[in-house]
């Protein structure tokens, strides 16, 4: 092999490595938002304080999928700027694409809930979470 052929080799290597660590941390902040939303769930689940409290957990959790599926696409970068060939890169732009959509809507929807919660909590009632809540808002746009 030749010196380039080396440092091809090489630095394949070094961002295969890179993109290892970039997956890892976003599985573990995706498992360790899991996690907490889990316990907390347990925490909330026999109280009788209506959805109130649900709410707060499936916002956490979206947050922490917000920020695991962004360290996963930059992983997905990553793979793809040491050797780029148009099947890698169609592959990258159909992760993408579908990574910015789960992204959004979950951003979406982390935002509609968080307004969910400061309305009814101005209004001193335990807010709504789910369908009920759909109806809700079809209601008010009627």
């Amino acid at each position: 092999m030749t010196i380039d052929a080396n440092l091809g080799h090489d630095l394949a290597d070094v961002v295969d490595f890179m993109v290892h660590v970039v997956e890892a941390a976003g599985a573990a902040i995706i498992f360790a938002g899991a996690v907490s939303a889990f316990a907390q769930f347990v925490r909330v689940a026999f109280r009788r304080e209506g959805m109130a409290p649900f709410a707060q957990v499936r916002l956490d959790l979206g947050r922490f999928l917000v920020l695991g599926l962004e360290f996963q696409l930059a992983a997905d970068i990553l793979r793809t700027a040491v050797a780029p060939n148009f099947t890698s890169l169609a592959q990258l732009a159909a992760i993408a694409a579908i990574r910015t959509a789960l992204n959004f809507f979950l951003g979406r929807e982390i935002k509609e809930e968080r307004k969910l919660v400061r309305a009814d909590q101005a209004a001193g009632s335990a807010p709504t979470v789910g369908p009920a809540s759909d109806l809700r808002e079809s209601d008010e746009q009627a």
